[in-house]
């Protein structure tokens, strides 16, 4: 490895130093880009709606009304928590109104608002995230309003239960959520050019939830249209479907590894004994990995632990990206993670560790103008070979990865067994 100037390091403390500061600056530049990009549209969309905009009472009523609705849903459910990372709510069942019936500057200011509330009273996560958050939702329900209004003159008419202005508002409300999906995507994806795009845009669950939030949202609508008073109706379901959502979110953040999103610890124990069983019962092959990155300690020391972290995420997406959909993947701590590969055989597993190594291998993470790549050693094993349990395999398969860095790491190593010792012919009998 080559020396690191006095200079270079000064430089580098530096940046971390403004790093840890401002947490944006830390991140990819195309990610601030897009990221300040997006926020300087949105103010720029809140001055041009602003100078337009006529004040009547009526709206600032309704506005004030949903708004408060939000502030009690939040309220209500912030003793549960967050879960650190993405996640998901029912605020949408207050933007959506807000953007159907309002003029286009209400949708603005609306995610200002509960965003600095989730700060405030909920959890006080990254700023640039919020920031970035209320931007997103707010161009989006702009977009929404801009185009139902279109459509639609009078907004309020949608109280007569008339189905043009239902479609017209169904029809927005599916734009919001596009739009919104689609923004926050493409921060993610920014963030990690890696991640498969089906993995930042929709899965089964996101699109029931989306389905959910636009018939809150649309069905809000018509409620305020009729009586503003009926939000009152409104408001404990939604607070009970929010609650529900946030218990199966934490739930399953309680399964998953902060950094990697991939299984911690004792969530991959317990799926992995599962298939143990199941592999026992029906006789049917099971292979076990445990990867190791390798030097990580370096990149640690060399480029920081924010970097470091990058690393861990990029293999992991790595190892999710290569693995099946029931594949066995956690992190099994530090830079260890662990594979159970249901149903294969010795070669398959071999061939599926080797193709780990190579990926992994061919990852660059960028950090202080330059690609950090690392590689991994892996140890495994076999059930019925090495053992019949979870121990047992996690054993053999650790002796393995020992072999492997004993043998100068960046390898895939399988522990020999030794043949069972043969009894010898008795001597017959004088």
């Amino acid at each position: 490895m080559a020396a690191t100037s006095h200079a270079s390091v000064k430089s580098r403390d530096a940046v971390s130093t403004l790093a840890g500061r401002w947490p944006l600056l830390g991140q990819r530049r195309p990610l601030v880009v897009y990221l300040c990009a997006i926020v300087a549209l949105d103010l720029f969309a809140i001055l041009l709606f602003a100078t337009s905009a006529d004040f009547r009472w009526r709206d600032s009523l309704t506005f004030a009304a949903l708004m408060g609705c939000g502030v009690v849903c939040i309220e209500a459910t912030r003793r549960l928590g967050v879960p650190a990372g993405v996640s998901r709510d029912l605020l949408s069942a207050w933007w959506l109104p807000v953007a159907l019936l309002l003029p286009p500057i209400y949708a603005l200011f609306a995610p200002i608002v509960l965003q600095i509330l989730l700060q405030i009273r909920v959890r006080a996560t990254v700023l640039y995230r919020r920031v970035f958050s209320a931007a997103a939702i707010g161009l989006s329900g702009c977009t929404a309003s801009v185009v139902f209004h279109q459509f639609v003159e009078d907004p309020w008419v949608l109280s007569r239960g008339s189905g043009t202005p239902i479609t017209f508002a169904v029809a927005a409300a599916v734009l919001f959520s596009l739009l919104n999906i689609g923004l926050i995507a493409i921060a993610a994806h920014t963030a990690d050019p890696d991640t498969p795009w089906r993995e930042v845009l929709w899965d089964r669950e996101s699109v029931l939830l989306d389905i959910v939030e636009l018939c809150l949202g649309v069905t809000v609508s018509i409620g305020c249209g009729l009586n503003l008073a009926l939000l009152v109706l409104a408001l404990p379901p939604v607070v009970l479907l929010q609650r529900s959502l946030l218990h199966a979110q934490l739930q399953a953040a309680a399964r998953t590894d902060a950094k990697t999103g991939l299984l911690n610890a004792a969530a991959w124990q317990r799926e992995a004994d599962t298939e143990i069983v199941r592999a026992r019962r029906t006789g049917e092959t099971l292979a076990l990995l445990i990867i190791d990155i390798d030097h990580f300690k370096r990149v640690n020391d060399a480029h920081g632990h924010l970097v470091g972290d990058q690393v861990l995420v990029g293999v992991a997406s790595t190892l999710r990206g290569q693995l099946r959909d029931y594949d066995v993947v956690g992190r099994f701590g530090g830079e260890e993670f662990v594979v159970l590969l249901p149903g294969a055989d010795a070669d398959e597993a071999r061939s599926v560790a080797e193709r780990l190594r190579i990926r992994i291998g061919h990852m660059a993470v960028p950090a202080d103008d330059t690609l950090i790549r690392v590689t991994i050693s892996a140890g495994v094993a076999l059930m019925r070979v090495h053992g019949d349990d979870l121990i047992d395999l996690l054993a053999a398969a650790d002796l393995a990865l020992y072999r492997a860095k004993e043998l100068g790491r960046d390898r895939v190593c399988i522990p020999a067994v030794q043949p069972a010792p043969r009894s010898l012919p008795k001597d017959p009998a004088p």
